[in-house]
């Protein structure tokens, strides 16, 4: 359980050194993610980025699992 902690802040701490950086990436506004906008209305549902979040997770997931 140490570890993991230990390992859960190191990875929130480099995110946030890295926000500046990653902030510029499309991450949000991907081809697939769904925007319906109205007159009094906005939608947003990032179904794309999800996508890729989860496949991201679960491949460094399997990863950490296998050793």
């Amino acid at each position: 359980m140490q570890k993991l902690l230990i390992s859960l802040g190191l990875i929130f701490l480099l995110l946030g050194v890295a926000w500046p950086l990653l902030s510029k990436l499309p991450f949000g506004r991907l081809p697939g993610d769904i925007y319906i906008e109205r007159e009094n209305f906005s939608f947003y549902f990032p179904l794309m980025t999800g996508l890729l979040v989860s496949v991201v997770l679960s491949l460094i997931l399997w990863w950490w699992t296998r050793k």
